[in-house]
């Protein structure tokens, strides 16, 4: 769906190692994507210190917005991962 939306393959692969390539990434993007891993990972460790710095680059409806896609997506992947849904395989729609 990212490449879909103009997303680049660089910056797809970036995510698996953001401390290598953060500068692919603004300050507003980083502080997203330490915040959904904090949420991923154990949503209890969502400090003062971390809403203080998403609230200097989001309002109150932007991270409700995030948070709700972040639970979302956390819910279809544990989903798909205890019924073992597998994504289905990728055509190239050049060739078909």
């Amino acid at each position: 769906m990212a490449k879909q939306l103009g997303v680049s393959e660089e910056l797809l692969d970036a995510l698996y190692h953001i401390d290598r390539y953060h500068h692919l990434f603004s300050e507003r993007e980083l502080i997203a994507l330490r915040y959904a891993e904090i949420v991923t990972t154990s949503a209890r460790d969502v400090d003062e210190a971390l809403w203080d710095e998403l609230q200097a680059h989001f309002d109150d409806g932007e991270l409700v917005e995030l948070t709700s896609v972040i639970g979302a997506f956390n819910f279809f992947n544990r989903f798909a991962d205890a019924l073992q849904i597998h994504p289905p395989e990728q055509t190239d729609r050049a060739t078909s």
